[in-house]
């Protein structure tokens, strides 16, 4: 029996893209020389060309929310006849079009938004059983009556020595001492975001135990980057905007530790291994955590807390504010 060919529909989200690596590994597992292909946004192609297993990425041409029906049907007519499989883990029906113009003849899916027809291996999704979101990637790696909550392999970034030299060189970083990276941006909202005061004073605590600190972002982050170094001083250095998403992971393989939001690049950090504080006050760990035995998080457990809102419904973030500097500066010394 020849082995299978398997298309997975990724997700908008870096966090849940990186995650996605333990269904390709899980997949890898059961199926030895499988061919896995993912059909995803242009963004998300440099990171699936770092995760080990993954055969190509495909681009997905259409933004969030453009449903692009005539453009899906000439994808899904030029992807025809070459899988065996298809594995769709955002919940929307748009994700479900492509594999079914593509004849697919196995669709995989949880229950979601009206994909009867679209979708022919449904899955009904127990959340009290599959509390995380790398439990239910994988869960749809494994046939339908596997024992659930299923085992996950972590995820994993490889780093490109030559990138990594390049970006030492153009953006003049010097690793003498230490370096610890911060990551203040959150794609999804102010409710998930640290202060930026907490991180300028813990900046100053790390400048002044001999370590350098890089913060990584996009360009978003960039005007919180500039406030944080400012307020901090020598010693701190604002990448943000400067770097692409796979030079954030070269960056980041090279720091001593990593401090950050629950975000995109925390779950980059985790699948580097390097050693990550992550700081949750409106989300769960219990549902998206770092993916690493080297990991900590930091979560008070308000009882307003987690309330999954995009900004604080309360107006205060004390789950976010009350993490004070010298909890985390613990926390870097005992990683």
């Amino acid at each position: 029996m020849s082995a299978p060919r398997i298309l997975i529909v990724g997700p908008a989200w870096v966090g849940d893209m990186v995650m996605a690596h333990s269904l390709i590994q899980t997949l890898l597992q059961r199926h030895s020389g499988a061919v896995i292909d993912v059909l995803a946004p242009r963004w998300s192609l440099p990171l699936l060309a770092r995760m080990p297993g993954v055969h190509e990425g495909i681009e997905m041409p259409l933004g969030h929310g453009q449903i692009g029906l005539a453009t899906r049907w000439r994808l899904g007519r030029r992807l025809r006849g070459r899988y065996t499989q298809a594995i769709i883990l955002p919940g929307s029906l748009k994700s479900a079009i492509v594999p079914f113009f593509a004849g697919i003849p196995q669709r995989t899916g949880f229950r979601g938004e009206y994909r009867y027809g679209l979708i022919n291996d449904m899955r009904s999704l127990d959340k009290a059983r599959l509390p995380m979101t790398v439990q239910r990637f994988t869960a749809l790696g494994l046939p339908a009556h596997a024992v659930m909550p299923p085992p996950y392999p972590r995820p994993r970034l490889t780093v490109d020595p030559a990138n990594q030299a390049r970006l030492l060189r153009e953006l003049a970083l010097d690793t003498s001492l230490p370096v610890i990276a911060m990551m203040p941006g959150a794609e999804y909202g102010p409710a998930k975001q640290w202060p930026l005061s907490h991180f300028a004073a813990l900046a100053r605590h790390l400048v002044a135990s001999g370590r350098q600190v890089w913060i990584l972002g996009s360009a978003k982050d960039r005007a919180a980057g500039e406030t944080i170094s400012s307020q901090a001083g020598a010693g701190v250095l604002n990448l943000c905007g400067q770097t692409r998403l796979e030079d954030a992971v070269d960056l980041l393989a090279l720091a001593q530790a990593a401090v950050t939001n629950d975000s995109g690049l925390m779950h980059v950090a985790a699948a580097l291994d390097v050693p990550t504080i992550a700081l949750f006050g409106s989300s769960s760990p219990a549902h998206t955590p770092p993916l690493s035995a080297r990991a900590k998080v930091l979560y008070l457990g308000l009882g307003c807390s987690p309330c999954f809102k995009r900004v604080c419904p309360l107006g205060h973030t004390r789950c976010l504010f009350e993490i004070h500097p010298s909890q985390v500066m613990e926390a870097i010394q005992d990683l």
